[in-house]
């Protein structure tokens, strides 16, 4: 029983020091990579103000891989011409000078977070009008050290960057936006920006923007030439199309509503003066105020856009319906003015006619009474004799089914009336076809190229 229960104090000790030299050899291990940072960055070993050498050691320029994760992308506007991404930034090259024993597999990197201690390429976004770091909770940013000398660069940046719009084909545009990258004071000699090999531009799934979708997205590279030489340069071409059914809502369909109103003026009594000037005067207003709003939300431009298009030709049309009964007004007047002219004449008639009735019935004692053989040209009863020979003598005409059904309208404010029932709407029909038609193909036609 003393021998068994000696042989488990034994057990129990052993196990104790096997612990002990484990957590020995981890606290030693740790050591060993701070040993490790210190012999490669110690004092009057490393100079991170010197470049690292070119490829196997060379004195070619250093290259430098770069390749981007964008999380997400903010906001696109119209009237800054800008638009807000945020990304996770990575570079990588290699510096034989951070060579370092891995002890067997065991040291996979080394982790820094203080950038200044290793040489840094001066790269700089172009385009950028606003960027800023992520410092919470702490700063988004590492440094990590390979065996073999390659160093990995990772931060995480929020950048507003400049994005020139072409808006003639607004609402019904693409846009393309782009994210310049490029060495500030290394020229090519010294410095070489290269995309990374497979994906170098990776975009989080499910991205939603309000206003736009993002296409598709380009690499390409923009080297620059200036007065101190040639600057390497890379690119991120990001095609965003506008979602056309927001304005469809917004704008085009009440723009239609007010436009179809207007015309409500055509089916109104000509009399109905004040119904239909406050008709015409408030689709005006409202037309008018909803172009302002329209352009308030976007820039100044020198050209024509596809919005202003359709907002003028609207306008126009509602203008052209208030202008209608300002004709159909005067024309009303005139018909009243004719016929106030046509009732004196029948007056005059009938009172020329009493006259030489009159003058018959003075004559009555005579056997008979001789009939002047001419007349004057002024004489009521030839000028109608005259019109009836006209009328049998004339050709029969086919009839015209426009004039026949014009004459069922008497006067000519009712026809301008009928007419613009018919003329405007075929019109604006015709407007719709043309310019859906033009805008719509010419949008493919950019899609294409």
């Amino acid at each position: 029983m003393g021998t068994g229960h000696f042989f488990w104090v034994i057990f129990y000790f052993a196990s104790l020091c096997s612990a002990s030299l484990a957590n020995n050899a981890k606290i030693n291990f740790r050591e060993k990579e701070k040993k490790v940072l210190d012999q490669i960055l110690g004092a009057g070993k490393y100079d991170a103000r010197i470049r690292p050498s070119g490829i196997n050691g060379t004195d070619g320029p250093a290259i430098v891989r770069i390749n981007l994760f964008v999380r997400s992308i903010m906001t696109i506007s119209d009237i800054k011409m800008e638009y807000s991404v945020q990304l996770t930034f990575r570079e990588q090259w290699t510096d034989e000078r951070l060579k370092f024993d891995d002890i067997q597999g065991r040291l996979k990197y080394l982790t820094l977070t203080e950038a200044n201690r290793v040489w840094m390429p001066d790269l700089f976004f172009s385009n950028e009008k606003e960027g800023h770091f992520h410092n919470i909770i702490m700063p988004n940013v590492y440094i990590r050290i390979f065996p073999n000398g390659s160093v990995l660069y990772s931060i995480r940046i929020s950048l507003t960057l400049a994005c020139p719009m072409n808006l003639k084909l607004y609402p019904l545009d693409r846009q393309i936006c782009s994210l310049r990258m490029a060495s500030y004071g290394w020229t090519t000699n010294d410095l070489v920006f290269l995309w990374k090999e497979g994906d170098p531009v990776q975009v989080v799934k499910n991205l939603h923007l309000p206003r736009f979708t993002l296409e598709k997205f380009l690499t390409d590279y923009c080297n620059s030439k200036t007065n101190t030489g040639e600057y390497s340069c890379l690119k991120v071409d990001l095609l965003f199309k506008r979602e056309f059914s927001y304005y469809l809502i917004q704008i085009y369909i009440p723009c239609c509503m007010l436009v179809i109103v207007s015309w409500v003026s055509f089916w109104l009594d000509q009399g109905a003066v004040p119904a239909r000037v406050s008709l015409g005067v408030t689709t005006l207003l409202t037309m008018a105020t909803q172009t302002s709003g329209i352009n308030a939300s976007l820039p100044p431009v020198s050209y024509t856009k596809a919005i202003d298009v359709w907002t003028g030709v609207c306008l126009t049309f509602v203008f052209g319906a208030l202008l209608e009964f300002a004709l159909v007004n005067y024309a009303s007047r005139s018909d009243m003015h004719k016929e106030n002219m046509k009732k004196k004449r029948r007056d005059l008639e009938q009172a020329s006619i009493d006259a030489a009735s009159d003058l018959l019935d003075t004559d009555s004692n005579a056997t008979f009474a001789m009939k002047p053989l001419v007349r004057h040209p002024g004489d009521p009863l030839a000028l109608e004799k005259l019109r009836q020979c006209e009328v049998h003598m004339q050709a029969p005409k086919r009839p015209n089914c426009c004039k026949t059904w014009l004459s069922k309208f008497p006067t000519r404010s009712k026809r301008i009336d009928v007419i613009s029932r018919i003329t405007f709407p075929l019109v604006f029909a015709l407007f719709n076809l043309v310019y859906w038609s033009t805008y719509l193909f010419r949008e493919e036609e950019d899609e294409t190229f």
